[in-house]
């Protein structure tokens, strides 16, 4: 186990909404990247898969990598602009989450910015470390390994106390 409580996230004020934000760099096109995020067998190796027509503006999202029988959740595409911007809001039991993400092409890399539109309720100490980890899942995969090798203890709980630390008196 990795004793991590470097962060890699902000919180940054975008239309008046406080929103977690990641980045990732890929030595990968952006077309490429936009895959591993939107077509459901690429998501399946780090995150989870959906089901259902895209074109209805719903698809049912499985968390598969929370294990065999996870609930679906509904999640409504807001916006999609390959290879650029994807945005949606899930259905979660206890509310939604507006998650979003946008893909920059510099030259032979691709600089991922992943979002997530923060509400009173929710709890940055544990979200935080969660996308670290969903995001260093992508960037196994990305690199030919298998997102196993990154292990949920190296960033839960050691990264909550620096996540609280963002939202702290405000």
């Amino acid at each position: 186990m990795t004793d991590r409580t470097d962060i890699t996230g902000t919180v940054t004020d975008i239309d008046g909404h406080p929103n977690l934000v990641l980045t990732r760099t890929f030595a990968a096109p952006a077309a490429e990247m936009w895959r591993e995020l939107t077509e459901s067998a690429r998501l399946e190796r780090w995150i989870g898969r959906w089901e259902g027509d895209p074109s209805t503006g719903r698809v049912a999202f499985f968390m598969t990598s929370e294990g065999e029988d996870v609930a679906p959740e509904e999640y409504t595409i807001l916006e999609c602009d390959p290879p650029r911007r994807f945005s949606g809001d899930t259905s979660l039991a206890t509310g939604s989450w507006h998650l979003w993400f946008e893909l920059v092409e510099k030259g032979a890399t691709t600089l991922l910015v992943f979002g997530q539109r923060l509400g009173p309720e929710d709890e940055i100490g544990s979200i935080g470390p969660g996308w670290e980890y969903y995001l260093d899942r992508l960037v196994a995969v990305q690199k030919g390994r298998d997102a196993a090798s990154v292990a949920w203890s190296d960033y839960y709980p050691a990264m909550q106390p620096a996540y609280q630390r963002l939202v702290a008196g405000g």
